[in-house]
Formats: C-alpha cells, sequence, structure tokens
C-alpha cells in the first residue's frame, strides 16, 4: 500500500484517510450509468449515509482531516483533478489546466480558467492558489523539533495534514495571466507532483477574518522570509500567525455558521441546511459549470453510525445509499433485501491498526511492544473480518496491503512474524512486575472498533495492563486524534491509491498527521529520498526499508485490510464501487433518480 489530497491519507473512525497503493478495486456486478448527458438528469434529491459527523468545512487540517468532512469538502469545492475508481487521475480542464513547462528543472505552470467563482460571486484565482501554495509546501515553517517531534522553538504556521516535504522542493511562486496563473520551479524531482497541489479554500475569506486585503496576504506570502528551522525566529511572523490561525480552526463548526463566508463552494453543491450530530442538505450550485455537473437538485446526507440503523433505513426507504461498517450480519441483511437495493462489495485501501503513543505509559519501549504481545490479532480478524473475506489474515505491513509489489518481501523482514498471535509470558517478562495503565481511545459508535477494543482490553489484563476504555461518540473521536488524552487509538487509515506523500504525512517527524510522535532520523532520510524518487521499483524498496523501522520501533500493530461494502435503492442510477477515501462518492456527478 502506498500512501497519499489526492496525496493525502485521511482518518476514519469508522475509517480515516491515509494513502494505500494503488492496487485495483474489486467491484460488484452493478455497472448502472445514467443514460443522460452530463448535467442532465431527472432532478430530485438523493439521501446517503455517513457514519461519522460532520465537524469542519476545513478537511486539511490534522483535526479536520476526518472522512465525511473530505467527501463535503469532494462535492464543494473544485480541484485541478480527481482520481477515478480505475485509480486513475482524471483532470478537470474546465476548472482550470496544468502543464510541464520543463522536466529540467520540474517547473509546473496552473492557470484557472476565466469565469470560476466562489458562490459570493468573487473569482477563484492565482490569490487562491498562492494561499495554498503557502499551506502546502510549509515554506514559512521554522520549528525545531526534539528526538520525539516536539516543537522546542520556533512556529508551524498552517496545520496542515498532509505532508509538506514535495511543495517545499519550491520557492515562491510566480504568478501570471491577470491573476489568474502560478508556476511552481521544483528544486529536485518529485514523484508526486501531480497530485500534491490541491486548492485549500478562499484566499478573500483568510484575509478579511485576519484584518488584510486579499493582496495583503498575498503580498505578505511573496515577501514573508522562508523559515529556518536551524535558525528559528524568537518570534512568529504576527500578520502570517493570525492568518494561519484563523485557517486552522476558524472553519471548524457542526452547525451551519450565519456567516456565509465560512462555507463558500466553487463547486457542484452548496450546504444549506446542517442539524448538528444528525444531517446535512447540499442544493446545486446553479452558477458552476467548471467542471461534471450533477443531474440530482440535492443531496441529503444523513449520519447513522450503527450498520443495523442503516440498513433498516434503506429497507424503509428513507435512505438511498448507504457504506456500512462491513460485517457478515451487514451483508446477509442487505442480500435479504432482494432486488430492492444493489449490493457492491470489495477490498478497500484502508487498513484497521492501534497505535501507542511514544510518550507517557508507552515512552518505554518494552512496555509497548509488551503490549504489542498482547493483541490477539488471529482473533480479531477471525471475529471481525474472516465471515466477509474468508481468506483474511492479520495484516504485516504498515505501508503495504497484500495485492502490491512489495507486501511479501516487506512482511519476512520487518519482524511481523514475532506478533502473529498474542503471547501473553512473552509480554509479562518485558513488563517485569509493572502492572501499566493504558487508556485506548476508538470510536463508540463503529462496531469493529468496539470489537476490537474489547478483544484487545481482555487480553492486555491477562498480562497485567489495567486497560480504560476511553471510547469516543462518532464526532468527537477525530479531533481527539493527537491530543495526548489517550495512550493507544484503534482507527483506520484510508488513501487514494496514487502516490507515496502519504508516508511522510503519517511517519515523517513533526508531521501533522504523526499523532503518536513516532520519529526516526533514519526513516526520515529515507522518506525524503523517497518522494524525489520517481521509478516504481525504487519505491517499492525504500518503503520496504522504512516499514522495518517502523516495527522495530514498536510504533503498534495494524489489524485488516478492510472489505468495503455499498449498497443503494435500484431506483438509483450511477453508483459504482470505489476503493479509496472518497468511496460511493468518488463519481456523485452521475448520481441520478429513474423515472
Amino acid at each position: 500500500m502506498r500512501f497519499t489530497r489526492i496525496s493525502k491519507a485521511v482518518a476514519i473512525g469508522a475509517t480515516a484517510a491515509l494513502a494505500l497503493s494503488a492496487c485495483a478495486a474489486s467491484t460488484g456486478s452493478n455497472d448502472s450509468s445514467s443514460g443522460a448527458a452530463e448535467g442532465e438528469g431527472n432532478g430530485g434529491e438523493i439521501r446517503v449515509v455517513e457514519v461519522n459527523a460532520f465537524s469542519s468545512f476545513n478537511d486539511n487540517t490534522a483535526k479536520g482531516n476526518v472522512d465525511i468532512n473530505s467527501k463535503i469538502a469532494y462535492t464543494t469545492q473544485s480541484q485541478f483533478n480527481y482520481i477515478d475508481n480505475d485509480l486513475k487521475v482524471q483532470k478537470n480542464e474546465k476548472f482550470g489546466k496544468y502543464e510541464v513547462e520543463s522536466e529540467d528543472p520540474l517547473t509546473v505552470k496552473y492557470t484557472i480558467n476565466e469565469g470560476v467563482k466562489w458562490s459570493d460571486g468573487e473569482p477563484v484565482n492565482a490569490d487562491d492558489m498562492m494561499l495554498a501554495w503557502a499551506i502546502q509546501s510549509g515554506h514559512f515553517n521554522d520549528a525545531k523539533t526534539d528526538d520525539a517531534g516536539e516543537v522546542t522553538a520556533g512556529t508551524n504556521y498552517f496545520d496542515y495534514a498532509g505532508d509538506t516535504s514535495g511543495l517545499a522542493l519550491t520557492d515562491v511562486p510566480e504568478i501570471g495571466d491577470d491573476n489568474r496563473s502560478i508556476t511552481l520551479k521544483y528544486s529536485e524531482p518529485f514523484a508526486d507532483w501531480e497530485t500534491s497541489f490541491g486548492m485549500m479554500g478562499a484566499a478573500h475569506v483568510v484575509a478579511e477574518k485576519s484584518g488584510m486585503k486579499t493582496e495583503e496576504l498575498t503580498d505578505l506570502i511573496k515577501t514573508a522570509p522562508k523559515g529556518d528551522p536551524a535558525k528559528p525566529a524568537k518570534k512568529p511572523n504576527a500578520k502570517l500567525k493570525k492568518a494561519a490561525d484563523f485557517w486552522n480552526t476558524g472553519f471548524d463548526t457542526k452547525s451551519l455558521p450565519s456567516d456565509e463566508s465560512l462555507y463558500l463552494s466553487d463547486g457542484p453543491f452548496i450546504v444549506d441546511k446542517i442539524v448538528a450530530d444528525q444531517s446535512m442538505t447540499l442544493v446545486r450550485n446553479k452558477d458552476y459549470d467548471w467542471g461534471p455537473e450533477p443531474k440530482v437538485d440535492s443531496i441529503v446526507v444523513r449520519y447513522i453510525g450503527e450498520s443495523p440503523a442503516q440498513v433498516q433505513a434503506l429497507k424503509n426507504q428513507e435512505v438511498d445509499i448507504i457504506a456500512p461498517q462491513a460485517s457478515a450480519d451487514t451483508l446477509e441483511s442487505l442480500e435479504a433485501l432482494g432486488d430492492q437495493v444493489v449490493v457492491d462489495k470489495g477490498d478497500q485501501l484502508s487498513y484497521d491498526h492501534i497505535d501507542l503513543n511514544y510518550n507517557g505509559v508507552f515512552k518505554d519501549e518494552d512496555v509497548r511492544k509488551a503490549f504489542m504481545h498482547t493483541i490477539p490479532r488471529e482473533q480479531i480478524v477471525d471475529t471481525i473480518i474472516k465471515k466477509l473475506n474468508p481468506d483474511a489474515k492479520p495484516l504485516d505491513s504498515q505501508l503495504f496491503v497484500p495485492d502490491n509489489d512489495g507486501y511479501e518481501e516487506s512482511a519476512k523482514n520487518n519482524g511481523s512474524a514475532d506478533y502473529q498471535e498474542a503471547d501473553i509470558e512473552k509480554a509479562k517478562k518485558l513488563l517485569d512486575g509493572k502492572k501499566p495503565k493504558v487508556r485506548i481511545m476508538y470510536s463508540k459508535d463503529n462496531p469493529n472498533r468496539a470489537d476490537a477494543y474489547s478483544l484487545i482490553a481482555a487480553s492486555a489484563k491477562k498480562a497485567g495492563f489495567k486497560v480504560v476504555d476511553g471510547g469516543l461518540g462518532a464526532s468527537e473521536w477525530g479531533s481527539a486524534l493527537g491530543g495526548g488524552t489517550y495512550d493507544a487509538t484503534i482507527f483506520g487509515w484510508i488513501s487514494s491509491g496514487v502516490g507515496v506523500t502519504g508516508v511522510p504525512q503519517i511517519f515523517g517527524t513533526g508531521s501533522a498527521s504523526n499523532f503518536n510522535k513516532f520519529s526516526s532520523k533514519e526513516a526520515d532520510s529515507l522518506m525524503d529520498k523517497l518522494i524525489v524518487t520517481t521509478d516504481e521499483k525504487e519505491q517499492t524498496d525504500l518503503q520496504v526499508k522504512i516499514d522495518k523501522l517502523i516495527w522495530d520501533s514498536g510504533y503498534g500493530l495494524p489489524l485488516f485490510q478492510s472489505v468495503g461494502v455499498d449498497a443503494y435503492d435500484s431506483k438509483v442510477e450511477g453508483v459504482k464501487y470505489m476503493s479509496n477515501q472518497t468511496g460511493v462518492w468518488w463519481n456523485f456527478w452521475d448520481w441520478n433518480l429513474k423515472k
């Protein structure tokens, strides 16, 4: 599995998003699609269910990088490209164009088409791209970190969930074409250049909320000194920090803000209503014509965590599309509905795992590895996944899934063989009489995570661990990641299936998505090489080495590759199975209702 906006991993309580590698999707037999031309459908409303509750209009921060937030952004924020269900990059040239002007040095020009605008009427232009570059490049960061990844001096400005090391290879972009284009010049080749630059929100809103005019913010980005972690500034740049602080938190909300500027859209849909922790209504952006145009007039998103409740809602025709937590019982219940619904099943580019914090009770490597020896991985697979996939086995890599080149080699050499089954006696020996208290955080509304917690807690107690149930609700677990309120956490990463920058996003020292503070100078060096390596065989070799360093450190354990199940009412057309983090949403513009 290789990690990677498109290039960003996502956290999921019912699953989280990282980027796994490009394995082919296994799809159901249905291949329905609307016969209507683009943008021409039968109108009406489609009702879709999500497990987690919406919490932010900024899905690009470490806190906001949760699957539901990313899916809403996907419907309301336009980008230069997207990933289809064959895991291929598709350009959206109605929105804008990008072209490689030079390969040595790598130089890429991005141009937004005339007429593209935000829902308040302001144009989408180079100001927005300059803000996006400032966020994704980490250009101004000068934070100095210790061996545990904690900031000891300087400042990290934008709390970007993705990896900044790729865009950090560029200097301040050149603006052109009447403020509609920017040109990025890379100092070295960058493997994921096509998928790592994306729009990050409206610059004019960030400027206004931080007390500036839009042109002032752009000038600040053009002229502020580059950060140098080797020589951190004694004080942060006050104007830049104010803008970053707003971007980091100003879009977080569970309800619809009275200030419309906080939820602007330049995509096919605009958020119209929110009932906190219950539902959201999206309506068509009538001005939108710069990308695939939807065939329905509105989408209602309901948040239902429990799979049986999702199936019941579909049976009662209260909703039209669901993607419940996969289980044998869920699949059996769906199949019992017969011709009323269509069911698609396949492997996902996601995996469940338990991560251990590198501080507190788990600062001691022996305690970390003792806890790892108590985790009953085979029992977890047998209980949760085997009925769905009889061939399922514990996942033996943090960076690959079984279909990937490199999985077998990495699993053979990374040390995963020591953790196939729980070994309570080995755990007791490592603890040497200690009885550590461990708080485990997970989503209580996710049945698979709840089952995994129960099995892990019961086993760990046999070795002397005092386990505390730190389960949280569906709208709470995502914001708690990395917050220091737990010792271990069970969740999932899901990826786009494209690129390698998800690796430093999750495992790089000081990365905003490195929630448990793993830090390895050797791994960092290998990751620096990885992002500038374009040869896939070399990428695989580097990831095999990184994977072993993660296992050697006592990071925690991968549990299993997830299985995806989608189901939808037979009156709905255009839904096609997708294995990555966008799931059924990947082609929402094709959803249509039969007459």
